[in-house]
């Protein structure tokens, strides 16, 4: 057994001991590719293009309630006239670019996903907390990061 199918069968237990149904699924995808004949050409697609479908597939799931009628130009309306609303703005902002620092974090140092899906599976065992997904947890890992290198600089 190679080194990373051991590597995914760990993710794929510890996926099921934190009920991450995200990792498990994808733990079990990577399997099936990996022990299949398609691996070296799916995997080096994956690599490349990956991050940008999930995006595009979360983004669309995000908009679908605009699609089904769900939220209506009145909700826009009553989103940007009230304090709730701007507060909701800002932070939608804020998770964004948070998102987009994640993105270039994880597309430059590829192993930050293990300490991302340990850290993730610790918040749901020990804090209930839910899983939320690696662009945002790594965004916030950036902002980490550059305040530590402020405080060795200081």
């Amino acid at each position: 057994m190679t080194q990373e199918t051991i590597f995914l069968l760990i993710l794929l237990m510890l996926g099921l001991l934190s009920k991450n149904n995200s990792v498990v699924i994808a733990a079990i995808i990577l399997l099936l590719i990996r022990w299949s004949m398609l691996a070296p050409y799916v995997l080096p697609w994956m690599k490349e293009n990956g991050l940008n479908l999930g995006i595009i597939v979360i983004t669309v799931a995000v908009l679908v309630p605009i699609a089904t009628g769900d939220v209506r130009l009145q909700d826009l309306y009553n989103v940007i006239n009230s304090h709730k609303g701007w507060v909701v703005i800002i932070a939608g902002i804020l998770v964004a670019i948070l998102g987009a620092a994640g993105l270039g974090l994880l597309a430059d140092d590829p192993e930050v996903t293990v300490g991302l899906i340990l850290g993730t599976i610790l918040g749901i065992v020990l804090f209930k907390g839910v899983p939320v997904g690696p662009l945002i947890g790594a965004g916030i890992a950036v902002v980490l990061l550059k305040g530590l290198d402020l405080l060795k600089f200081w």
